[in-house]
């Protein structure tokens, strides 16, 4: 059989790569695997359980839950009878959840765990067309997921007619982006538009049939669950992490030879080796800091000199073997996407042999337009790659990147003005982003075309590349640059409290609170000694002026950042407004 449609992917692997262990979840302490058959007898068995509760093609069903062998059961099942599938995050607030929910109209709901059902159950009153909710994990009082597995097949005929007349370009999921302001949009993609992409994605990423892979980020983010469907293609075991927070104890275990990330996970992980490294003593602490010297000069694909090569192969062998191993010792390559990647954090990870490859795309475009290469030649740091097969892509004068193809989405659900806004006549994508392309090849991203701001000198400020260069430093967290109708460029800085930590104890510097120690003249001095010093990559108008070191965690939770790690610029704004009136007191008083 052929794979055009998506829930046709693991009935495609049972006949062209049937697995032992197709995917396999962390259940009381131990890995429980499901063979690609027992997968496709349990896709069967919801798609049937559905359809006899009464869901039918366009029905809207929703699944609110963290990564789970359930999720793709669930999700092939539902879009098996025709109705689309609504991916919600299980992190966001009960007025996100009221909007979708009633928004899409959703039908049906399956949520992970008590909390989440708690939470949903709370607002159903005030969802008219949730019917509903049902759990993954047993919940005392609520319907389990079990109820839907029928066992039998008593609907296969009228189930299998369903499928036939399902059409690639239908309908598939309804994906709601997060975004950094306003209301979430609901992103529709087609069968058609999320399997080319698989495809054209194929030949970019080392993956062979029987690897194993391990996903930790969130399936209901369209990167990750691209990238599940194309491995299910490929005929490789898919291992769900049980938490973020135990993602080194399953990296040890599982031994994956491939995953994907964000940039944020890349950053805490090299936080960690540089702490591990400034506790080092003798001749460990001179091997460690001698390999990383090593890093400022690695270029990926390029014998640089014989000297050079030998001091390469013995940091491998002697320090940087180390990495791998954390890494489970069997790693070939992660991809990195969602959020810009530092380049020196791509460097210093390549340079130990740990191939890190970073991709661009959005969920308007299914999600992936740009990757760079495991293949020799076809990647540079600092770019995001050269397009993917069958992809258009095109610079506007304004710097605004466009892209056309088989995975540019079929519009914004219920907002045909909005898709205008995005989609030209020539059906041509806007994507938002400000880039460049280097050497006729590899696409490189400068900025959010809506995230450029003005001085009140009438100059541009692009706020990400300053970001992402100050976030170099391990002892920074996050950063948000500001500044827009200001005579200068000013930053809000959350310190990476442990790596803080640590250097303050090595400086002999004593405090009491985290606030205490943000306060220490020295600490603040060192943060003016880091700006000074990435200053100077940028023009006049475009550096650091002020800043001011803030003590709270920015997260999903509290509200600062998106789900998939973005900062949400305006609600910052607000919540530091009065920090950011005091940084700019002189301008408003003269």
């Amino acid at each position: 059989m052929e794979f055009k449609k998506l829930f046709d992917v693991f009935e495609y692997q049972l006949e062209h790569h049937p697995l032992q262990c197709s995917l396999a979840e962390k259940v009381d302490g131990e890995w429980r695997g499901y063979s690609t058959k027992e997968v496709v007898e349990k896709c069967r068995a919801v798609s049937n359980g559905l359809y006899q509760y009464g869901i039918r093609p366009g029905d809207k069903v929703a699944i609110v839950a963290t990564n789970r062998p359930a999720w793709n059961i669930m999700d092939i099942g539902i879009m098996s009878v025709g109705a689309v599938n609504v991916p919600v995050y299980p992190n966001i607030s009960i007025d996100d959840y009221r909007y979708i929910f009633n928004h899409a109209e959703v039908k049906l709901a399956f949520v992970g765990d008590k909390t989440l059902y708690e939470k949903i159950l709370s607002i159903q009153q005030e969802i008219p067309s949730l019917e509903k909710i049902y759990t993954f994990n047993e919940v005392q009082g609520a319907p389990h997921w079990s109820e839907i597995l029928l066992g039998g097949e008593p609907y296969k005929k009228e189930v299998e007619a369903i499928k036939s007349a399902i059409d690639p370009d239908d309908l598939a999921t309804i994906i709601y982006t997060s975004g950094t302001t306003g209301t979430p949009k609901g992103v529709m993609l087609s069968h058609r538009n999320i399997e080319s992409n698989v495809k054209a994605g194929k030949p970019v990423l080392p993956v062979l049939p029987d690897m194993r892979i391990l996903s930790s980020l969130p399936l209901c983010h369209v990167f990750e669950r691209m990238v599940c469907y194309l491995f299910f293609y490929v005929g490789v075991s898919v291992y769900y992490a049980e938490r973020i927070e135990n993602l080194a104890e399953s990296l040890n275990e599982v031994r994956p030879h491939f995953f994907t990330t964000v940039p944020r996970l890349l950053e805490k992980t090299y936080e960690k080796i540089i702490n591990k490294g400034a506790e080092l003593k003798g001749i460990k602490k001179t091997l460690f800091d001698w390999s990383m010297r090593l890093t400022n000069n690695y270029k990926v694909d390029t014998f640089q000199n014989p000297f050079y090569e030998l001091q390469l192969a013995v940091a491998r062998k002697l320090v940087f073997s180390k990495w791998k191993e954390a890494l489970g010792g069997e790693i070939i390559g992660i991809v990195s996407g969602a959020a810009a990647l530092q380049p020196r954090l791509a460097r210093i990870f390549n340079t130990a042999g740990i191939k890190v490859r970073e991709g661009y795309g959005l969920t308007e475009a299914s999600p992936a337009i740009a990757v760079n290469d495991f293949k020799r030649g076809k990647c540079m740091i600092g770019t995001v790659g050269p397009p993917l097969p069958g992809m258009e892509v095109k610079i506007e004068a304004d710097g605004e990147i466009c892209v056309k193809g088989p995975n540019v989405m079929l519009g914004y659900y219920r907002q045909p003005e909005l898709t205008a806004t995005v989609i030209d006549e020539e059906a041509w994508l806007h994507t938002g982003d400000i880039g460049e392309m280097v050497g006729g090849r590899f696409l490189k991203i400068t900025d959010r075309k809506k995230e450029l701001f003005k001085t009140s000198g009438g100059k541009y400020i692009a706020p990400q590349v300053i970001e992402n260069y100050f976030k170099e430093s391990f002892l920074i967290d996050h950063i948000m640059v500001i500044g827009e109708n200001k005579k200068s460029v000013s930053a809000l800085i959350v310190p990476a409290i442990p790596s803080l930590t640590a250097w303050c104890e090595q400086q002999g510097i004593a405090f009491q609170t985290k606030e205490e120690m943000l306060k220490s003249q020295q600490v603040v001095k060192k943060f003016a000694e880091l700006r000074d010093e990435f200053n100077k990559k940028f023009s006049e108008v475009e550096r650091v002026k002020k800043f001011v070191l803030v003590a709270d965690e920015w997260t999903v939770d509290t509200g600062e950042i998106t789900p998939t790690l973005k900062l949400k610029r305006k609600v910052i704004q607000e919540k530091y407004k009065q920090v950011i009136a005091e940084i700019y007191k002189d301008e408003i008083e003269n």
